[in-house]
């Protein structure tokens, strides 16, 4: 066969094997006999065999992966890949609804879905061709798994029709069907391999298998829920998912328009009995307001969407009996209880410990030694005791929560306002100083490979570290005597610690422990203060103009920077050229150079998000906390009540839309 005439063949040839994928797959209705199919690809993989030069990315051959294993590669998130606030509470539910309301003045309609438990996955399209597949990560970078979705059969590897963006994100849930698991599970039973707890586990466990001719061979399944991009077919979620639908694209069935908290709650009630009918694992309702142009003045908080929640049903419950309790001590000095139970099997594991989160809960519960307790998942994932059987319950000892600490003995302080009590002892409780080195050295933070939490203790008792600093002055000698470190992990492990001098500065702050400062708030700070130094010097008024930071965590970050210990640590840190500067942030000039804006209510001629760029763009500074350090506010309709009292505590001016867009213009 001629060339011209092979890649003719092989044109038809995928359009025909794609059409028979989604029949099959997305619609469930197959056309033809899995026989024919393979005949079809078959001939498919000859043509490209004597033809190398027609093989493509997005050929249906290569779904089945190749033999080649590989490290998963990060890349940036085209949107922040963020997560649903999550509620147990119908009356919540009603909050949020109320929220929308307000922050919209008018009831949008909402678009009612199922939550499916599995794993998020984000594939980015160009020119109608799959390019990349991303977890979700931290929701900033994700892994790049695309050759192993790419061997799913519900996900289209090139989709054509009409008014499709030469670029777009659409976004779903990996997941196993339960007919599936049942006989994945059977085999690996049959083969002595140890048997996976849940659906969820096996779809994650799948994804992140190296090897994606192993995960061709798993039966996952995708449900595509979200799309995203700059030329939508339509300004509502709805219309978009039916438009991605004509697509190829698998998109759930189970999908319903509310106007009403009523309709969502006979959604959620209707879906809490039916859900078991379902061949797939489901663990709650997700509630979205169905306008993009509403999406869009509702807005964003640092860590979920403003105009989405998700309602999760109950979690499975068991009796079983509460043998001890034992008080462990975290990195920043908290101190969790712990649940030692009688092993009871719950939602597809075995349960042996759970957590009691502080002493207000034991007291809540009123435990004992030996009381009969009910367990159950939270999210179906994290046991924890939810009630005692007290009708059960004898001559048992109370549950006595510790004075001092249990590892060091110093008495235990608890601050006002705040759940938890903690060891102050930072610089000398073994617990905290291992927590820190284990959470400084973790793949979040400086990504120092070979150092485990087991490798961390022992460095720690053969008193070769007692800081986050003393790890960069570790060197293969001092580590080749210790039992079973052997020359080459010796190596790997200061390989590991020298590559991390390259980690960017926000990873560092996040990786320094600072009380309260998670990944999200680092990258805030890091993004408001590019150098440390200005950091370090920062007044409370500066940090909590930064968006998100509130007067805890800016007074965490304060005490931290006036503790001599830590300014020692840093010093030696900065010797050993770790990165304790960001990029600079361009600052424009403009009007509004020199000046801190608060946002606050809603907006007829932009959205909240494009006054911000506005106000950037003029030189300005986005702010969302009013204080001493606030230029002026621009209030929109429904202004919140604290910003405007506080606003009038502190003299602060109050400018509306239309006043505000005068003044930039006519400056």
């Amino acid at each position: 066969m001629k060339l011209s005439e092979a890649r003719r063949r092989a044109i038809e040839l995928r359009k025909i094997i794609e059409d028979h994928n989604h029949h099959y797959y997305v619609l469930n209705a197959p056309v033809i006999s899995d026989f024919e199919f393979d005949l079809l690809i078959n001939e498919l993989e000859t043509l490209e065999k004597l033809h190398p030069e027609l093989l493509s990315a997005d050929s249906p051959t290569q779904r089945v992966g190749s033999d080649i294993t590989r490290e998963f590669v990060q890349y940036d998130h085209t949107y922040p890949m963020l997560s649903l606030g999550n509620t147990y509470s119908r009356d919540e539910v009603e909050s949020f609804c109320d929220r929308v309301r307000k922050g919209l003045g008018h009831d949008p309609e909402y678009i009612c879905e199922l939550k499916y438990d599995g794993v998020s996955i984000s594939l980015t399209y160009e020119g109608g061709r799959l390019v990349r597949a991303l977890t979700r990560g931290d929701g900033i970078k994700g892994d790049d798994v695309t050759a192993n979705v790419k061997t799913i059969r519900s996900i289209p590897l090139r989709v054509s029709g009409n008014g499709i963006p030469d670029t777009f994100v659409i976004r779903g849930e990996i997941y196993l069907p339960r007919k599936g698991f049942e006989e994945m599970n059977a085999a690996r039973e049959a083969a002595g391999e140890p048997l996976f707890a849940n659906p969820r586990n096996a779809a994650s466990g799948t994804l992140k298998l190296l090897d994606p001719k192993s995960v061709a061979g798993r039966p996952l399944e995708c449900f595509l829920y979200y799309l995203l991009g700059e030329d939508l077919p339509a300004d509502n979620h709805y219309e978009n998912l039916m438009a991605a639908k004509s697509w190829g694209f698998r998109i759930p069935e189970v999908m319903e328009r509310c106007i009403s908290s009523d309709e969502i709650a006979a959604f959620m009630d209707n879906w809490e009995n039916r859900r078991k009918e379902l061949p797939y694992d489901t663990d709650g309702a997700v509630i979205k307001v169905n306008s993009l142009t509403d999406q869009n003045i509702l807005g964003l908080t640092a860590k979920s969407p403003r105009w989405a929640i998700a309602y999760k049903y109950a979690a499975e419950q068991a009796d079983t009996q509460l043998l001890s309790v034992d008080f462990q001590v975290g990195r920043t000095g908290n101190i969790t209880p712990v649940a030692n139970l009688k092993p009871v099997f719950l939602a597809g594991t075995t349960v042996k410990r759970a957590s009691l989160h502080n002493y207000d809960q034991i007291k809540l519960l009123d435990l004992h030694i030996g009381d009969t307790v009910v367990i159950e998942k939270g999210g179906e994932i994290i046991p924890k005791i939810v009630g005692v059987d007290q009708n059960k319950r004898g001559s048992l000892s109370p549950v006595i929560f510790p004075h001092e600490c249990p590892e060091c003995h110093t008495e235990l302080v608890r601050i006002e306002g705040e759940a938890n009590h903690y060891c102050p002892n930072y610089l000398h409780c073994p617990p905290q100083i291992t927590g820190r080195i284990i959470h400084f050295a973790g793949r979040k933070a400086m990504n120092i490979d070979g150092l485990g939490e087991e490798t961390i203790e022992m460095l720690y008792r053969e008193k070769l570290i007692d800081n986050i600093a003393s790890l960069y002055d570790l060197t293969e000698e001092s580590l080749s005597h210790l039992d079973r470190m052997g020359e080459k992990s010796a190596a790997n492990i200061i390989r590991g610690i020298k590559e991390s001098v390259k980690v960017p500065y926000p990873k560092v702050l996040f990786a320094l422990g600072i009380r309260h400062v998670g990944e999200t708030v680092a990258r805030k700070l890091a993004a408001g203060f590019p150098d440390l130094e200005e950091l370090m010097k920062a007044t409370p008024e500066e940090l909590t103009a930064l968006s998100e930071i509130g007067p805890k965590i800016a007074s965490s970050v304060i005490e931290y920077f006036n503790d001599n210990d830590n300014i020692q640590i840093i010093s030696r840190l900065k010797e050993r050229g770790i990165h304790f500067t960001g990029k600079k942030r361009e600052q424009k000039e403009g009007v509004l150079s020199g000046k801190t804006v608060v946002i606050s209510g809603t907006f007829l001629r932009h959205s909240r998000e494009e006054y911000k760029q506005i106000i950037e763009e003029h030189g300005g500074r986005n702010s969302s906390s009013v204080s001493s350090a606030t230029t002026f506010i621009l209030a929109g309709e429904g202004m919140g009540p604290s910003k405007m009292a506080k606003a009038s505590d502190l003299g602060i001016e109050i400018m509306n839309e239309e006043d505000f867009l005068r003044f930039i213009e006519e400056y």
